[in-house]
């Protein structure tokens, strides 16, 4: 099955995932130290990023280091653009709205 990002971040524990290695790359077993789940679901979890290439690995004598390609968050990006700018333009009426309603009142 081909996974898309959409899935892969759906899962609460695979965005934490990626909130981690955003930050530098880290073993299987360092992911695995922030999170009350086995070293087996953190590899499942690690497996569906990869599928989904939010992630890659590297080999670096006998561990693998896991990186994150923000590349693929693109699709995401580009899908909450239009709803961000919405509410962006929604918010700087309230704001007008707002500072009209305070001029008025003394």
């Amino acid at each position: 099955m081909r996974r898309d990002a959409f899935q892969a971040i759906a899962d609460p524990t695979r965005r934490a995932i990626i909130g981690l290695i955003a930050q530098r790359a880290m073993t299987p077993n360092e992911i695995a130290d922030h999170f009350d789940i086995s070293r087996q679901a953190v590899s499942k979890q690690l497996r569906i990023l990869a599928e989904c290439r939010l992630v890659r690995h590297e080999s670096s004598g006998r561990e693998i280091y896991y990186h994150f390609n923000p590349k693929r968050l693109q699709a995401v990006a580009d899908f909450i653009e239009p709803y961000r700018q919405m509410w962006d333009q929604r918010f700087r009426q309230l704001d007008q709205l707002l500072l009209g309603l305070r001029g008025k009142n003394p």
